[in-house]
């Protein structure tokens, strides 16, 4: 095994710590993953992804157009609605977004959990 001092263990990769200041936060990357195909109401988007509330799903969307990952077009109808789309930078997402799904398809099978023939 590797000998690793305390300045090695202390240093972390700034873009990875970046990644998971913004998508370790719950719900984020089902948000993205959601638009990624297209623009979506905001109602859509609620319905979409179940168990998020109201509040927690603007907040989201707040941080996601704050960081410039998401726009929030609005369409003055009538009906007034909101729809929210990727930025490029959102939709360059997509290929990590999609290995992430990949890894879990074959390493979090069983509940979420790994299977015993991949803990070693």
């Amino acid at each position: 095994m590797a000998d690793h001092g305390e300045a090695m263990c202390r240093q972390v990769d700034v873009g990875m710590t970046r990644v998971f200041e913004l998508f370790g936060k719950r719900w984020t990357g089902l948000i993205v993953a959601t638009l990624m195909p297209a623009p979506v109401h905001f109602a859509d988007l609620r319905r979409a992804i179940p168990g998020i509330s109201e509040r927690m799903l603007s907040d989201r969307l707040m941080e996601l157009a704050a960081t410039g990952l998401v726009v929030r077009e609005v369409d003055e109808g009538p009906p007034l609605r909101v729809a929210y789309r990727l930025t490029e930078a959102g939709r360059a997402m997509e290929p990590a977004l999609k290995e992430l799904s990949q890894w879990a398809e074959m390493y979090l099978t069983d509940g979420g959990q790994c299977p015993e023939r991949f803990r070693k």
